[in-house]
């Protein structure tokens, strides 16, 4: 009976973390296939409207470290409840109006809470389901894809049937008070604040410090700082920053080319962004499947990066034809792509101190690359009056982070070690 309970107490958890996890992408997603309909009624131009998309991936990395505040201060538990306090709030509050001030003010409180829920739900994986990581970890990425997916492919529908794009924006406020009231259904399932067995084995195994009575760890280790004169901690950071440039692109102008460049409907764009980042989804977790555990990541990578690279090219020079297959590209190619650079600070690491150094560096500097590469997508198709050049761009970019990824090292060694 007891064993019984316990595991239905871990399915509550787990699905609270889910939908938790599904409210850190419709508020940027949502907006590719309203595109159109926001330049028009705020006479923006591409750029001025890729503010939308940069402005909360850009609050995502300033408001990172803010986390790590309110993980000291209430706990885990209630720090993913305020993060999604935040993002009702902010998502709310986009059904006011069309004034872009408003808009961009929303973006913004909406990138702070995506800031501090998705920075502590990691921790609380390692913190409640430290024997289950993978699993959960697969779990909670799922989820992430899914609403952004979701949201990409019914935005433009919700909009249709309010008769309102703000309104459209607005409605993922129903998700996040969904998440909400499961997080706080869930809290004596994760058992996190206040539990000492939240604090105990999974502070043991990460050999990281924790503070003392607190389920937070801190993303960098007191013991030194970030590895800024470290070759292979900048090629995993650039690797990083790429892979977060190219997935916000693809959220921000993916479905507006499907329907400039490539003639295809606004509604049927937003349905075949929703079916990328769906194929996205499946091989995040196929893709490290099939490679298995402690194999050389090399392959893996250049496969992936290759693909994803046809992926930009097909629809830079031909967007009209072969889309489909173009599409199949980006979501094969970059959903076993992000997966697998997320974990090169675990595989090329020596202990999990490094790998969490690795992980803090790359972790700011790629949201910071991530939040311009949309603008400079935009610029270029104002400069231009497509999305040729721009996406062009994107797949030569993929394809020179093959000469990184030739000089990854498969595992640590002594050498290496002191080579840095």
């Amino acid at each position: 009976m007891v064993k019984e309970g316990s595991r239905m107490a871990l399915g509550v958890g787990v699905v609270a973390l889910f939908v938790a996890a599904a409210n850190l992408r419709p508020a940027i997603a949502a907006v590719s296939p309203l595109v159109d309909r926001i330049r028009t009624d705020l006479d923006l131009s591409a750029t001025g409207v890729s503010l939308l998309t940069t402005i909360p991936t850009l609050a995502m990395g300033v408001c990172a470290p803010l986390a790590a505040v309110v993980g000291r201060r209430w706990g885990l538990h209630r720090g993913v409840l305020l993060g999604l306090a935040v993002i009702a709030a902010a998502t709310a509050a986009r059904g006011l109006g069309g004034a872009t001030w408003v808009q961009l003010t929303c973006a913004a409180a909406v990138g702070a809470g995506i800031a501090i829920a998705q920075t502590l739900l990691p921790a609380v994986v390692k913190t409640r389901w430290a024997g289950r990581a993978s699993l959960v970890t697969g779990i909670y990425t799922a989820g992430l894809g899914l609403g952004g997916a979701v949201a990409a492919g019914v935005g433009a529908p919700l909009a249709d049937a309010l008769g309102s794009w703000p309104g459209a924006l607005a409605s993922w406020v129903v998700l996040a008070v969904a998440g909400m009231v499961l997080w706080q259904a869930s809290r004596g399932s994760l058992a996190l604040d206040g539990d000492a067995s939240a604090t105990g084995p999974a502070t043991e195994a990460s050999g990281l410090p924790w503070r003392s009575g607190l389920p937070w760890r801190s993303p960098v280790p007191r013991r030194s700082g970030l590895p800024w004169r470290s070759p292979v901690a900048w090629r995993v950071t650039v690797l990083s920053a790429a892979n977060s440039a190219l997935y916000y692109c693809e959220l921000a102008w993916v479905a507006p080319l499907l329907h400039e460049d490539g003639g295809v409907g606004t509604v049927a764009a937003g349905v075949l962004l929703t079916v990328m980042i769906s194929v996205q989804v499946v091989a995040m977790l196929a893709v490290p499947a099939l490679l298995g555990e402690g194999r050389d990541r090399r392959a893996g990578l250049a496969i992936t990066t290759l693909l994803t690279a046809a992926g930009f090219l097909g629809l830079a020079l031909a967007p009209g034809a072969a889309t489909w297959l173009w599409i199949a590209a980006l979501g094969i190619g970059h959903g076993g792509l992000f997966t697998l650079v997320l974990t090169l600070p675990v595989v090329i690491s020596r202990d999990a101190g490094e790998a969490g150094r690795i992980s803090a560096m790359a972790f700011f500097v790629g949201y910071a690359c991530a939040a311009l590469a949309p603008v400079l997508v935009g610029a270029l198709r104002d400069a231009t009056g497509d999305f040729r050049l721009a996406f062009g761009l994107l797949g030569l970019l993929t394809v020179a982070a093959l000469l990184l990824i030739a000089r990854l090292r498969q595992a640590p060694t002594s050498s290496a070690s002191r080579s840095r």
